[in-house]
């Protein structure tokens, strides 16, 4: 065992010192290497750190999250139904509630807008977590008597208030879409998922008005609330699966007219695997593209080093002429090949450490699991096992001279018949690459065409001059009419700032609120729907005069609202130019009626929001403005004048303006603080840089993909060339025959050209048949792939076939200009 070491140390040294011969060679496998390496191992970290890490949740392994859906749609749970599950499922235990309300909080630094999870008192033993500071909510917070009480997240402790610990017992004031309330903050949450919505506080039930109104309590159809649960000692997920469908089933019986219009479902995941379900594609995805990389980097370190043994061949034979065996030769092999791929892999993990944070980045776009992700040794273990891979690939490539010959010895250099062998296996390699390549690039061209679809989409309104500016409603004990007039006096002063052309007042920004977009069963004068039939349904926005104006949409049909369309007056709509094609096809929608008919609105009567159920006329068509999708789909919208409605969702302000909008933030900031000293003004952006940001995940999914296909296809050309150039080298001897006996040198610059091409229509041959194989595939185990259209196939055999001509031109160029004497005295 001793010996071994040794002699293996002693062909160590050997092979540095040979490597230090070849420094330029040595230095290109070594960074080749560290780019196929660092790829996998960061990928790897990746796919650990948010597909297999454990959560901090106590006892994970029990905890499911159980979902509602609606014809596939995620519905989420009302009070009532929740009642139900708790009283009847055995299978269970510890339901925890959360649901998402959007608060005003007051008292903790500068107010501003807060995501709050209100939740029940057993959430936080149901989902296993600690506090780092304080106190967790539990029973004794619940009721409507307790006293209010908030949970800060991590998260929001640590980056908004400065890790500061006297937090602890402070008052704060929650003003929501209803009222304002004062809590107490108890406690701050250890580090964890921010699942199913990334809050900043946490807090009981009675912080809420709205969680205390008949809405929640009784309504059954108010579907607000997602619910988590622990499976009982002793029973499995399959169990608790088919108790839930039973007694789900008899719930839908009791309660026929409440699930009647569309077909609703229960199922339940261990929370692990909801936290990973829209994340698990694209890791899958990358992780292929950073395997492909890897092979990429493999075959043409091994060009390079086969071409290197090659050329190393007299060596070689005189070793087995002098009795060394097939085992020495192979291990003189693979202590040079551990030299490379132990550099190169040290390289890699300083690579990698970067590459995880940025990949991390682009996950957290799809999973919350990434957002808190940290390099761990798995680098370094991930790096080394690929480096031995690496190695002992590279080390069996080459063929051996036989033991105890003297075959191959002599003055010159190789054989034509050990050239022609070693170029046969080149070449197997360069298509290798190539036909990788071409999946690699292919992906990328989806991408990248996805991308280019969404960026240049027609909105059909103006969104570069257009400020978005989000200015929630405070009620602060104002009545309705006093809202609806801060936000009317607020316009008016804006408008009046220079450069300002237009201001109007709604719920909704495109883009930016595509949670406040609520679909809304109603009728239309009267009709009452057949048996089977339903109402159609359509989205609701509020808005003030000059919205469309604002946005530069014209009126097609009717008018405006104006500022005589108050509480007090007639009640009207304007709805979308689809909606008023669905409704009448005949084009005579003005003047007909329109009445709310959804069962939820009856648990609303506490708002204000009575009068929303009653009929409205028609008087204005607007074209379509789709406020959820970059490519705009038709949208069913209808319009109603902010006098005669709340502002639902939060207040909105559009400011078109004539210069620079960001130039008009702090007066506007001056305006609305002037008039109310605690209105928080926030996220002002216009509406090109909200669309931008919603294109980002788009964006990061081609810039990754590009890079990925990018290194690649430069490896893949760079191997083309050693291997033509390789060729070159080793026909010397023939090229100067050919040209001896009259070739035109364009013919032999046409012929190492027309190998480059032949190496390429190969590669693409394989790689359009393996990527079609390999997109099958990973359909039955991802699913959610589609494949690339033709234009980016095309465009990529493209690309690829012109890189191969590029990569086969200097090569070419050397064999077109061989010297006919000094060729023919070559051996």
């Amino acid at each position: 065992m001793a010996e071994t070491v040794l002699s293996l140390l002693r062909d160590m040294r050997c092979a540095a010192r040979s490597l230090a011969r070849s420094k330029g060679l040595a230095a290109t496998v070594i960074l080749t290497l560290a780019l196929g390496i660092g790829a996998n191992a960061a990928m790897f970290s990746l796919l650990r750190g948010v597909l297999l890490r454990p959560l901090v949740n106590r006892d994970e392994s029990r905890l499911i999250y159980i979902r509602q859906s609606d014809n596939g749609e995620n519905e989420t749970f009302s009070i009532p139904e929740i009642d139900d599950l708790r009283s009847r499922v055995k299978t269970l235990t510890d339901f925890g509630d959360f649901s998402v309300i959007g608060f005003t909080m007051i008292g903790l630094g500068e107010p501003r807008t807060v995501q709050a999870g209100v939740v029940g008192g057993s959430y936080f033993q149901t989902m296993g977590l600690r506090p780092v500071l304080g106190r967790l909510l539990d029973a004794n917070d619940d009721g409507p008597k307790a006293a209010g009480a908030v949970v800060l997240t991590y998260r929001f402790w640590s980056a908004a208030l400065n890790s500061d610990p006297s937090v602890i017992g402070k008052t704060v004031r929650l003003d929501s879409f209803i009222d304002s309330r004062a809590a107490t903050v108890v406690g701050v949450l250890e580090p964890c998922v921010p699942y199913p919505q990334d809050t900043e506080i946490i807090a009981n039930v009675v912080t809420s008005a709205h969680h205390l109104s008949a809405t929640m309590v009784t309504g059954r159809l108010h579907r607000m609330t997602e619910l988590f649960a622990r499976l009982a000692p002793g029973v499995d997920l399959p169990a608790a699966r088919a108790e839930l469908a039973t007694v789900y089933a008899g719930i839908k019986r009791e309660h026929p007219d409440d699930y009647a219009r569309a077909d609703y479902e229960i199922s339940a995941t261990r929370l692990r695997d909801e936290l990973t379900s829209g994340v698990r594609t694209i890791l899958l995805v990358l992780m292929g593209a950073s395997i492909l990389v890897f092979v990429i980097v493999c075959a043409n370190v091994a060009n390079l080093i086969l071409a290197r043994t090659v050329r190393r061949h007299n060596e070689l034979s005189i070793r087995a002429a002098m009795g060394a065996s097939s085992f020495e030769l192979r291990r003189i092999l693979l202590a040079e090949s551990l030299l490379l791929c132990v550099a190169g892999a040290g390289i890699a993990v300083l690579i990698a450490q970067p590459m995880v944070t940025l990949l991390a980045r682009y996950a957290s776009r799809f999973s919350v699991r990434a957002l808190d992700l940290t390099v761990d040794s798995s680098i370094l273990w991930v790096g080394a096992a690929l480096a031995v891979i690496a190695a002992l690939l590279l080390a069996f490539v080459p063929r051996l001279p036989a033991s105890g010959t003297a075959g191959g010895l002599g003055l010159g250099s190789w054989s034509p018949r050990i050239a022609g062998s070693a170029n046969r296996r080149l070449k197997i390699f360069a298509v290798i690459q190539i036909a990788a390549s071409f999946v690699l690039v292919a992906a990328a061209g989806a991408t990248v065409n996805t991308l280019l679809s969404m960026q240049y989409a027609r909105t059909g309104f103006e969104t570069r001059h257009v400020l978005a500016v989000d200015v929630p409603v405070m009620h602060d004990g104002k009545t309705l009419g006093q809202i609806v007039e801060y936000y009317r006096e607020a316009a008016r002063q804006i408008r009046a700032l220079p450069g300002v052309a237009n201001v109007s007042v709604t719920n909704m920004v495109p883009w930016h609120d595509p949670n406040n977009f609520v679909g809304i069963q109603f009728g239309v004068d009267g009709h009452v729907p057949k048996d089977g039939e339903s109402y159609p349904i359509a989205g609701v926005e509020v808005i003030s005069p000059g919205y469309f104006a604002t946005l530069g949409l014209p009126i097609i049909e009717g008018r405006d609202f104006e500022e005589s369309d108050r509480s007090t007056s007639e009640p009207v709509v304007i709805i979308s130019q689809s909606l008023a094609q669905r409704l009448f096809p005949n084009g005579d929608a003005l003047n007909h009626h329109l009445a709310m008919t959804d069962k939820r609105l009856a648990f609303f009567p506490e708002q204000g929001v009575a009068q929303v159920r009653l009929s409205r006329r028609i008087i204005g068509i607007v074209p379509d403005i789709d406020d959820t999708h970059v490519v705009p789909r038709p949208a069913i919208v209808m319009y109603h004048p902010f006098d005669q409605e709340q502002l639902l969702g939060g207040g909105r302000l559009l400011v078109e303006t004539r210069t620079d909008p960001y130039a008009l933030v702090q007066p506007i900031t001056r305006i609305m603080h002037k008039l109310s000293a605690n209105q928080p003004v926030e996220h002002a952006r216009t509406l090109e840089d909200i669309r931008a940001e919603v294109l980002s995940p788009e964006r990061l999914n081609a810039v990754v993909s590009t890079v990925f296909a990018f290194g690649a296809l430069l490896i893949a050309v760079v191997g083309v060339a050693g291997v033509l150039a390789f060729s070159v080298s080793g026909r010397t001897r023939e090229f100067g025959i050919r040209l001896a006996v009259g070739s035109q040198p364009r013919n032999l610059l046409l012929r190492v050209i027309a190998e480059g091409i032949a190496m390429a229509g190969a590669g693409l041959a394989i790689g359009v048949g393996c990527g079609f194989w390999l997109a099958q595939l990973a359909d039955k185990f991802v699913g959610e792939l589609k494949m690339p259209g033709v234009l980016p196939v095309a465009g990529s055999a493209l690309v690829l076939l012109v890189a191969a001509v590029t990569a086969s031109a200097i090569p070419a160029a050397r064999a077109a200009r061989v010297d006919v004497m000094q060729a023919l005295r070559a051996e």
